[in-house]
């Protein structure tokens, strides 16, 4: 070609990092809730996460996503999914890395039996917020088996019978009868075309059959991961919305009446297949009493409320990882981009975003170990709102640090971009995350009394958290209209949090800048106007990926 086609000024290869152990913000609350062993049993996974290998895995299963197969040659309907050899490769390192149900089995109810692990939550939450960096698609059914456990408990027979193969540290893919398999999936199937979050204005009904079991007819609007082993699912009795199991094969080893009749074309989160199943005499078993079936899927969906906020994490800590690096070895205007004034304002406060993030996501989980269930409750439903809400600014922003490079993609941050607006649609979006935090509130003085008592450990270190909380403080107060409000209410109580987070454990000047943007009154209308005199070369070094 000649010396127009000399390559020079381009980025190399981001690989053979550490996103784990290498990312100051996640190790450092990994060690402060749990111990420095729980990192190191991290070390091998870190080491995948950033290497060349797990990152086309990702792209490979984003590229080549699932095709829905509902018959065989021979005109028999099979209703099965055929995924790209890369997603088993995603899903296999998860589940053998314990990211799946293994923390319920490591965490047993006696501290002093054997194999129990009493961080096990807070090492799992560190696991996936950097392991889902590589592709976020796969972490679906990766939750929602993690999270099956504690309502699966609701029917202890049910429990028994399907607890060890949830719990497993091993990906057994394949149709089979689930009590024969080493490891399971399971998924959930609780919106339809004419409710979507609205689950009581489902139209699935359950006859109650004489040998115990239920026999359900009707739809699911969304059903993620349709080749699940099994699933929670949402239908009418006479009592009400009733909670269900339905398993994808029958413990006779016949299959299941589970009818795939389409994929979903969707905007990210392509390397998932998220399906619309048909019920005409699928056979269930009732998880919990009857006419309770709200209550006791949201044991479930409480738990995945916590990976939607690791998981919106862990994309905007991917999209920062990306732009610092971009920075570092992209020069223009006689310089790196990384050693000019402004644009060490953007990944600053890039960097800002992120460890806020990161330090809420882990204290979440820590809160799982430690049963604090009135701290979860509203704190995992205002970090939901906050933190998945503010995800898709923070990517876009990043991307732009790549310019056109990040609008192309192989840079991969377009798949980031779409992958962005996810979690704050799933296990309910904006308003209704919102109008929840409001809800646990209103039911649970204790709840809020938790989440308080978290914050005012830091009251008195910095004076814009103790005005934020007098504001917060006078919001609750003014009940008119209160439903109004409930997004201003759930995005300065995560606030409140993170700052009161961060003043504890992070540096003084991510701390400070943080209280002085997201909390004081000089937060511009986009990323990239920290105060001058914020020390943001310093704050964006701390944010530099350590290699090992």
């Amino acid at each position: 070609m000649g010396v127009t086609h000399e390559v020079t000024n381009q980025v190399p290869p981001l690989a053979g990092h550490d996103p784990i152990a290498g990312d100051a913000a996640l190790a450092e609350a990994c060690v402060r809730h749990a111990d420095v062993a729980t990192l190191d049993s991290l070390e091998a996974l870190g080491a995948l996460a950033g290497s060349e290998q797990a990152q086309e895995w990702g792209r490979l299963a984003d590229e080549n996503p699932p095709r829905l197969k509902t018959h065989d040659r021979y005109g028999h309907r099979v209703d099965e999914v055929e995924f790209h050899p890369a997603w088993y490769d995603l899903m296999r390192t998860a589940f053998e890395h314990g990211l799946a149900g293994a923390p319920w089995a490591a965490q047993s109810a006696h501290p002093a039996a054997p194999g129990h692990e009493p961080h096990a939550h807070v090492r799992r939450a560190v696991g996936y917020l950097g392991w889902t960096q590589v592709e976020m698609g796969h972490g679906c059914p990766v939750t929602m088996t993690y999270a099956a456990v504690p309502a699966l408990r609701a029917a202890p027979e049910l429990a028994d019978r399907y607890e060890p193969g949830l719990t497993a540290t091993a990906y057994d893919f394949g149709l089979t009868e689930p009590t024969g398999k080493r490891g399971l999936v399971a998924g959930m199937g609780m919106t339809e075309k004419q409710g979507g979050s609205d689950v009581r204005a489902n139209t699935t009904r359950a006859v109650p059959n004489a040998d115990g079991t239920y026999t359900l007819t009707g739809h699911k609007w969304f059903t993620s991961a349709p080749m699940s082993d099994l699933f929670l699912v949402l239908a009418q009795l006479p009592e009400g919305v009733s909670c269900f199991l339905v398993p994808r094969v029958l413990p006779d080893g016949t299959r299941n009446v589970f009818r795939l009749q389409r994929l979903k074309d969707k905007l990210g989160d392509r390397a998932n297949a998220s399906s619309e199943v048909e019920f005409e005499g699928t056979t269930g078993w009732l998880v919990g009493e009857p006419g309770r079936g709200v209550p006791t899927i949201i044991e479930m969906v409480n738990t995945t409320r916590l990976d939607c906020v690791l998981g919106s994490a862990a994309t905007t800590r991917a999209a920062l990882t990306q732009a610092l690096h971009h920075a570092r070895h992209r020069r223009a205007f006689g310089a790196l981009l990384a050693d000019q004034p402004l644009m060490q304002n953007v990944l600053a406060d890039l960097a800002v975003e992120s460890e806020a993030a990161t330090v809420l996501a882990v204290r979440l989980a820590a809160a799982v170990d430690a049963g604090e269930s009135d701290f979860l409750r509203l704190a995992g439903a205002a970090a939901k709102f906050w933190v998945c809400k503010r995800t898709p600014t923070v990517v876009a922003e990043a991307l732009e640090v790549l310019g056109g490079n990040g609008y192309v993609e192989e840079s991969g941050m377009p798949r980031l971009y779409r992958q962005a607006p996810l979690n704050s649609i799933w296990e309910g979006s904006g308003n209704v995350i919102a109008l929840d935090v409001l809800r646990a509130m209103g039911r649970s003085s204790d709840a809020l009394a938790a989440v308080r008592a978290e914050i005012d450990l830091a009251r008195g270190a910095d004076d814009r958290l103790d005005a934020a909380v007098v504001r917060l403080t006078a919001e609750l107060a003014d009940r008119e209209q209160l439903p109004v409000r409930a997004r201003r209410i759930a995005g300065l109580l995560a606030r409140c949090l993170q700052a009161s987070l961060l003043l504890r454990h992070a540096p003084a000047e991510v701390a400070d800048a943080f209280c002085a943007t997201r909390l004081g009154g000089d937060w511009g209308a986009v990323l990239g106007t920290l105060p001058a005199g914020t020390p943001i070369r310093a704050i964006a070094e701390r944010a530099r990926l350590r290699t090992p």
